[in-house]
């Protein structure tokens, strides 16, 4: 049965993009539980069949899973997938582009196109947008504050030298500005490190092996980790929930882990290799050379390492979930020692079968 007290009814029609992806397949997962019948999921190509097989069981006889088959990048093809849609789930994105324009494109004008598709008839109620903490600028705050859902975003996001982030930010900047300009009813939702099964990605907030030897640079900092299934779950009632459009909501579980002891527990449950811790004030003073040096040689090094990454991803910094659970009711499902248990366990077995 759909829950009591969301905007809209289980036969009212969502869509989602990305639903194939990592974070994607576990959000359509969720509704599917929750009983919400009628997804359309907006794809490339088709899903695999044991997946889609599994959903239709999951979701039951009365299930309605259609598939558009299509590109962010088409106007047309937008406008085709938002036809007739309540709620749109926003997963897709442009993730291993290094180029700016590359990420501008599938991030930023891909969400314009989505946005202008689902506006061109009347009956959306909400458009969820996926985004992710490295949109914030931590610059000003003190070290070992909390960053929450009031820390402004990176003004100059294209100092940062990560093409990622800097489309991130432009993304939701054009999410709120339909907001303003077209009445979107939007809400943000801002993962943290999102973990588990089918993410092999071991997360630059722990540090960089781009010199031959592993540099450990986040030492005593948290990482604001979320398991990927509470990071779904959250999503799931950002969309549902009644009283909350226009906000941002932070995703990241309860009492997260240091970065010394997720790399501690890397190495002793998946695999062992050399590092060397590097104190922060060595770390910051080499990102000022690094970038006063990309300055100096006018682009022939990229700025990849500055003060505003370091502020961004290394700087001693705390993390707060009140919001999701005061306002969407979130509860950490999967704990932590679990999540991390999955996650190693499938890590171990993928290096297995190399």
């Amino acid at each position: 049965m759909a829950e009591p007290q969301c905007i809209i009814g289980p036969d009212e029609r969502i869509l989602i993009t990305g639903a194939f992806g990592f974070i994607g397949q576990r959000v359509v997962e969720g509704l599917l539980r929750r009983g919400w019948r009628r997804l359309r999921l907006f794809v490339r190509s088709s899903g695999p069949e044991d997946l889609m097989a599994r959903w239709r069981q999951l979701g039951g006889p009365e299930v309605e899973l259609e598939l558009v088959h299509g590109n962010l990048l088409s106007r047309p093809d937008c406008a085709r997938a938002g036809q007739g849609v309540a709620l749109v789930y926003h997963l897709a994105a442009g993730r291993g582009e290094k180029s700016f324009p590359d990420a501008f494109m599938n991030s930023v004008v891909t969400t314009r196109n989505l946005i202008e598709g689902c506006l061109a008839q009347p009956g959306l109620r909400r458009f969820v947008n996926t985004s992710t903490f490295s949109v914030y600028s931590n610059q000003n705050k003190p070290k070992g504050s909390v960053l929450d859902e009031s820390c402004p975003m990176e003004p100059h996001p294209e100092r940062r030298g990560d093409a990622y982030s800097f489309a991130k930010v432009k993304q939701d900047e054009i999410v709120m500005e339909y907001a303003k300009t077209r009445g979107l009813p939007y809400v943000l939702v801002r993962p943290g490190v999102v973990y588990g099964p089918g993410n092999k990605s071991f997360t630059g907030r722990v540090g960089v092996g781009t010199f031959g030897i592993f540099l450990h640079l986040g030492g005593s900092n948290l990482i604001p980790m979320t398991y990927v299934e509470n990071c779904a779950d959250a999503i799931v009632l950002a969309g549902l929930a009644p009283g909350v459009d226009g906000e941002v909501f932070n995703i990241v579980d309860d009492q997260p882990l240091t970065s010394r002891q997720f790399l501690r527990a890397y190495k002793r449950q998946v695999r062992k290799f050399r590092s060397l811790y590097v104190p922060k004030f060595i770390s910051y003073h080499l990102c000022w050379l690094w970038e006063w040096y990309a300055h100096w040689s006018q682009g022939q090094l990229p700025p990849t390492f500055n003060r505003l990454a370091w502020h961004a991803y290394w700087k001693k910094t705390r993390y707060s979930n009140q919001k999701i659970k005061q306002r969407l009711g979130w509860t950490q499902r999967v704990p932590t020692v679990e999540g991390l248990s999955q996650y190693f366990s499938s890590l171990r077995e993928e290096k297995r079968h190399a």
